[in-house]
């Protein structure tokens, strides 16, 4: 009697059991969807309204249309701007990743004394306020001027190689977790078989190592593409970015031309992103 009291009972409590398991879960993706549109939002409401047909945005809006961006192309500023920026960007992120990736392998494979400074110091660009930064270099610039008794703020040679300051710590930190996560003993087994050192570090290490360095070309680039801070102090008349022909248009016009500015940058970036994410995926190194 007792086993078929329990059996009952079991058969019984098994539908309550089920209908919590079946709420728990709804309230679970519920909650990661509210979670997903509040980060999302921004981002939302940016390609909304580039869409509002009044000059000054307000809720509901009066109509539709395509005219910001018409306005936004014609306005030499933000062309000239975004090639400027998609140019600094590229350059600066592939110099970046190079410098990166070969002062990674230092410190991870060889260990020198000091690596663990040495290491700190390449990071530390992160800890740093971009508008702190921007204005050290500048300072540096000038006085570097004084001496060479040439040009560097303003030009587009200064302008990189204040980019590849930012650009080098996310290298080095990508590829330093990729590369903690190898086991040197397959390199080993290529040298044990005849390969040099080159030979096996460009066919065995480098590829395995495809995953961080790509995610590193990627960050590098954004950081680059969409920084704002530092370079306001370097560029020069005539050479802005597109962040900085931005704000300049901020400081007269209100109306959603910005918004259609920004939703192009998104959808450009979007675009790089799937497209990386095409040949690395990048859930396995971010």
């Amino acid at each position: 009697m007792s086993s078929v009291a329990a059996s009952n009972i079991s058969a019984a409590t098994a539908p309550k059991v089920r209908r919590r398991v079946r709420w728990s879960s709804l309230l679970h993706r519920v909650f990661v969807c509210m979670m997903y549109f509040f980060m999302l939002s921004p981002l939302i409401f940016v390609v909304w309204m580039s869409f509002f047909v009044d000059a000054i945005p307000h809720f509901p809006p009066s109509g539709y249309t395509l005219k910001w961006y018409e306005s936004a192309w014609q306005n030499s500023s933000f062309m000239n701007g975004l090639v400027l920026s998609f140019q600094v960007a590229a350059v600066a992120s592939i110099t970046g990743v190079i410098l990166g990736v070969a002062a990674a392998l230092g410190i991870v494979r060889n260990g020198f004394l000091g690596s663990k400074f040495v290491n700190t110091l390449l990071l530390s660009p992160l800890l740093i306020p971009g508008i702190v930064a921007g204005i050290a270099i500048y300072l540096f610039y000038m006085r570097a001027e004084n001496v060479l008794d040439t040009d560097i703020v303003g030009t587009f040679g200064g302008l990189v190689i204040a980019h590849v300051c930012l650009t080098i710590p996310w290298t080095v930190r990508l590829v330093s977790t990729g590369m903690a996560g190898l086991d040197p003993s397959i390199e080993e087994a290529a040298r044990n078989l005849g390969a040099s050192s080159w030979a096996a570090f460009r066919r065995v290490t480098l590829p395995m190592l495809r995953p961080s360095i790509v995610a590193a070309s990627l960050f590098s680039f954004i950081v680059s593409f969409e920084n704002l801070e530092l370079s306001l102090a370097l560029v020069g008349p005539g050479k802005t970015t597109l962040p900085i022909a931005i704000m300049q248009y901020l400081e007269f016009n209100l109306d959603p031309t910005i918004a259609a500015v920004s939703a192009v940058q998104i959808l450009l970036l979007g675009i790089v992103m799937l497209v990386t994410d095409r040949f690395v995926k990048l859930s396995q190194v971010v």
